[in-house]
């Protein structure tokens, strides 16, 4: 009989979590707080604090940098120039913390959604995925939510922080097949459009079946994350969400894209029907890799709006290959 519920136990996780380092080994984002609130999510919130405390046996988690100055959120020149500078994510998390200790988590979430959305690539869309689970988790507290409020400000720190692309104001040459540039859009029409990129890229990890498994796990979980946030956006930020997880996903893609298995590795084939929910789920759970829970979440949630057998053929071989190859 579960005794937790789950604004408790990622509560709990998230005091647990408070101070730990956003980072381990080379650059490798933690990910303690998004599984934590997508393993409550799955149901398992009676398994929360035991899975956070084994991760923190498990992961050497580097030390935060120090607070250097403060940055001002109403002057632009001072906070664009701190995009993509990780010594000042101290800096960007008390920037944060400032804004939702004065405005609805709402109207900062919206003011600088559009702001960091062009730099989403950044350490394989990280930022944003520890934002969307933070506004989750915030948007269904109950009781005081000053732990889901910091871990927002966390989240968009993060994000911050690790931007990667156009700094505002910069004039930026015209690339190559770049994204189309925005355009009216129906709100229906561009939620369409990110449920076909997530079923696209699940379909593209399964085909791929890379033989290191987790980089294209972001095609997949990145899009995703900006779906989840869309709820909680005005209508005129759904398309430009849509075009900005298209085109990380391209760039991930171009990077990561030819991981394929190699001929010959032993591994059972994959099945041609996918595996039950719970199964798929169930797996996951008990190898307690990150990734592997958190892609889980991301097919239950996708398969629940539009069932789709890619989703469960996606998690169940992130899965297996997670097992052969842990981070």
């Amino acid at each position: 009989m579960a005794t937790m519920n789950y604004s408790d136990a990622v509560s709990e996780a998230l005091h647990r979590l408070q101070g730990v380092g956003f980072e381990h080994g080379p650059s490798f984002a933690n990910h303690a707080p998004m599984a934590a609130e997508a393993l409550a999510r799955l149901g398992f919130a009676d398994d929360v604090p035991a899975w956070v405390e084994q991760n923190l046996r498990q992961r050497r988690y580097l030390e935060r940098p120090r607070p250097r100055w403060a940055l001002s959120a109403e002057d632009q020149a001072d906070w664009a120039s701190a995009l993509g500078d990780f010594s000042r994510v101290a800096d960007w998390c008390g920037l944060f913390d400032r804004e939702l200790a004065e405005l609805p988590w709402s109207q900062v979430l919206t003011t600088w959604w559009p702001r960091l959305l062009p730099g989403m690539s950044g350490v394989l869309t990280h930022g944003v995925i520890r934002t969307a689970h933070a506004v989750r988790a915030l948007a269904e507290a109950s009781g005081d939510s000053r732990l889901q409020l910091g871990e927002l400000a966390q989240g968009l720190g993060y994000w911050a922080a690790r931007y990667s692309g156009p700094v505002p104001g910069e004039t930026q040459p015209a690339a190559a097949g770049a994204a189309e540039p925005d355009r009216p859009a129906e709100p229906a029409a561009a939620l369409a459009a990110l449920d076909e990129l997530i079923a696209d890229s699940a379909g593209g990890y399964v085909r791929t079946a890379p033989s290191f498994p987790v980089p294209l796990i972001h095609t997949i979980t990145g899009p995703a994350a900006v779906r989840l946030v869309c709820a909680h956006l005005p209508a005129d930020q759904l398309w430009p969400s849509y075009l900005a997880a298209r085109q990380t996903n391209a760039v991930m893609w171009s990077y990561f894209g030819g991981m394929a298995e190699p001929a010959g590795a032993g591994d059972q084939p994959r099945p041609p029907q996918p595996p039950a929910l719970a199964d798929l789920v169930g797996a996951a759970v008990e190898l307690g890799d990150e990734h592997a829970i958190k892609l889980a979440e991301v097919a239950a949630r996708h398969h629940a709006l539009a069932p789709d057998p890619r989703y469960a053929l996606a998690s169940q071989l992130a899965t297996r290959q997670i097992s052969r190859h842990p981070v």
